[in-house]
């Protein structure tokens, strides 16, 4: 989670929403990123969707078996979805988000029974430090 948080970093140095994703198979690093929907121009360039794209072209297969997701926020509804058609057998993550996020809030899609994919899920990892990097980074853009 320590490198999901440099991602979000970096995130943060560039201007974009500062959240940031591993990806992990095997114990080994497959791919990791963080937001670039406003540099790219692109509403789906989310740190989940540019790593679950990086690891299928890597590993050369839309299906990410076996593979952990590491990310500092909650995942919104895109992201989750992908991540159920990825097979993605765990996803962690650190702050809850109250207004996007599709696993703890809103749809609590963690427990809907339509899914032909169930993933397991933990929440609350460097989530005083994931949270407060969120914070500053709307602060700074409201003042």
């Amino acid at each position: 989670m320590s490198l999901a948080l440099e991602e979000a970093g970096l995130a943060f140095e560039k201007q974009e929403v500062p959240v940031g994703a591993v990806l992990v198979k095997n114990g080994e690093i497959i791919s990791r990123s963080h937001n670039q929907s406003i540099s790219k121009n692109d509403p789906s360039a989310h740190a989940e969707m540019n790593v679950l794209r990086d690891a299928g072209k890597k590993l050369g297969n839309y299906r990410l078996n076996d593979c952990q997701l590491y990310i500092t926020l909650e995942p919104c509804l895109m992201c989750f979805g992908a991540c159920v058609h990825a097979r993605i057998e765990r996803i962690i993550f650190g702050a809850e988000d109250s207004k996007s996020g599709v696993i703890k809030n809103n749809l609590l899609l963690e427990n809907e029974k339509f899914f032909n994919h169930k993933l397991s899920i933990t929440s609350g990892i460097l989530e005083s430090e994931s949270s407060k990097l969120l914070k500053t980074f709307f602060q700074e853009r409201r003042s």
